[in-house]
């Protein structure tokens, strides 16, 4: 079930418990006086004999409306506790850190493919930076 039917559900409940209640409220006039005594009787004893539940609250809890949200917290304040909220900062910090390194890896990986692409082509590395084979490689491309 929803929450939307869970209230239509509720307040269907209300209107029916409110409406029933007017109408015996209406015709209390018309009992008999040893009836409505008895009645009275009846509903004493049932007030009486009612279970009492009571509600045992959590240590912690946030309550927004009528969602309640259980906190830790309370007086258990152990070592496991501490222990149980530190994990997952560690395992977050090994984690970027193996990332970085893994990062690390692959970019000294290609800068060490181009490299050796550089050194063991046919053409000295001077001639890379000579401002006419920079034309060259621009004319030959654009006839390509």
């Amino acid at each position: 079930m929803t929450t939307h039917s869970l209230a239509s559900q509720q307040q269907f409940e209300d209107d029916f418990g409110r409406a029933f209640v007017a109408r015996l409220d209406d015709s209390v006039d018309a009992f008999p006086h040893d009836i409505s005594e008895r009645l009275k009787a009846a509903r004493m004893q049932a007030i009486s004999k009612r279970k009492v539940v009571k509600v045992q609250v959590a240590d912690g809890h946030a309550v927004s409306g009528s969602v309640v949200a259980l906190q830790p917290g309370g007086e258990h304040h152990g070592l496991w506790n501490w222990l149980g909220s530190l994990l997952p900062l560690v395992a977050l910090v090994v984690g970027i850190l193996v990332i970085d390194l893994a990062q690390d890896g692959i970019r000294t990986s290609e800068i060490a493919d181009v490299d050796t692409e550089l050194l063991t082509d046919d053409l000295p590395p001077a001639a890379y930076t000579d401002p006419g084979f920079t034309q060259y490689l621009r004319s030959t491309i654009q006839n390509n």
